[in-house]
């Protein structure tokens, strides 16, 4: 059965969504590279990906009860104005020469506290627009957007800016997201959850975390994807230095590198819905989950660029089919009015242990050089896949079903 069209209501959800991603693709490139000239650390470095994160292990549960608490789409529009008052103030202390590597630890702990904010009530509302039977549609779009903005559009960007400036990769997504902030209240509807009755915010995380324990599916699910994102952050908090320092790219190319993952973040999310169709979720699961950590081999054992080209390209359609595998089967399983609490407990795990896993890239990689670590990395995540793989083939049933309602 077809899944139904998408309305105007989610093409104004995609347009608000598209511009904030391709300002947060500008920063996400433009960070590194100048945390990368002011240091070669590697430890320094990998630290950047880990202040990003933090904030999810530290405000990710109150984070995701705070989306079904509010009005969602109003939570991502004063998220976005914040984002862009945060750069615009990151430019002033750069243009000024009082930004160092210490600022750029804050800006990064900022920012990923909203996005923690921003993020659970984007994937919440997401439900409320197209309905359980558009997920998948609708997050294969939405994919190609992130894809498109935070590789094609914005990395490139932000590393030719960065040549010539270095506040200048920081303004242009300042205004960027402040475009993103009105676009967003363009969705008509009401957006806050459904609720029978008023809960304390502890009592809200509480039964987030409650309802995610007792499911036989997603609780083991969350806890594999959180192994995978920390195994994972091992070498991607590297990759500038892989980029600048294993394949000797100029600042401005390795902007490029991210436009190469693009393409194969474009071609994972044209192919999930035909191999889902064919193979059924189940094994369109495992075939996902596993390319990643294959690339991830791979790039250890390469100091050529086009190789390596090749198989950043590799792990981009792995990570985009995944993506759009396990959030669509998280959007359908949970409660429509759970799922702001539910999804900021998985983000938690997901990405809690992301910082720890970064630092311990940074370390390894002053013992056993950047590229080892890529391959360390994708050799631990293949044990999880087995993990992944066993999951989704003992609860196949119940995975269909839970699109079929």
């Amino acid at each position: 059965m077809h899944a139904p069209a998408l309305d105007r209501s989610f093409w104004k959800l995609f347009a608000a969504s598209a511009t904030a991603t391709c300002a947060d693709g500008v920063v996400k490139v433009s960070l590194p590279l100048l945390a990368a000239s002011l240091t070669t650390s590697p430890v320094l470095i990998s630290g950047l990906t880990a202040f990003a994160f933090l904030p999810w292990l530290l405000f990710g549960l109150p984070g995701g009860a705070l989306a079904d608490r509010v009005d969602r789409r109003r939570a991502m529009s004063v998220v976005n104005v914040v984002r862009a008052v945060l750069l615009g103030g990151l430019v002033v202390l750069i243009a000024t020469g009082t930004g160092g590597v210490a600022v750029l630890y804050a800006a990064a702990f900022a920012l990923g506290i909203c996005q923690v904010v921003y993020d659970s009530a984007d994937r919440a509302i997401l439900p409320q627009v197209v309905g359980r039977r558009g997920l998948e549609k609708a997050n294969s779009w939405l994919t190609v957007e992130e894809t498109v903005g935070k590789d094609f559009v914005g990395p490139p960007l932000g590393a030719a800016l960065f040549g010539w400036f270095r506040a200048a990769p920081f303004l242009g997504p300042a205004i960027g997201f402040a475009v993103a902030a009105v676009l967003v209240l363009a969705v008509p509807g009401r957006f806050r959850a459904d609720r029978t009755e008023p809960a304390t915010l502890r009592a809200d995380i509480r039964e987030g975390v409650s309802w995610l324990w007792r499911h036989p599916v997603l609780r083991s699910l969350t806890i594999y994807s959180g192994l995978i994102a920390a195994l994972m952050s091992m070498g991607t908090s590297l990759t500038v230095l892989y980029a600048l320092d294993t394949l000797a790219l100029s600042p401005s190319l390795y902007g490029l590198l991210f436009a190469a993952m693009g393409v194969g973040g474009l071609a994972g999310s044209a192919l999930v819905g035909p191999l889902t169709a064919r193979l059924g979720r189940p094994r369109a699961s495992t075939l996902a989950v596993a390319i990643a950590p294959v690339m991830s081999v791979l790039l250890g054992t390469v100091t050529q660029v086009w190789a390596a080209v090749v198989w950043f390209s590799g792990v981009a359609v792995g990570v985009t089919m995944w993506n759009v595998l396990s959030m669509s089967l998280r959007q359908a399983m949970i409660p429509a009015g759970l799922l702001g609490r539910v999804l900021g407990a998985h983000r938690v795990v997901l990405w809690g242990g992301i910082p720890l896993g970064a630092l311990l890239g940074g370390v390894l990689a002053g013992m056993i050089g950047v590229p080892a670590v890529f391959t360390v990395s994708g050799l631990a995540q293949l044990g999880v896949v087995v993990l992944v793989h066993r999951l989704v083939h003992r609860h196949r049933r119940l995975i269909e079903e839970s699109f079929a309602r």
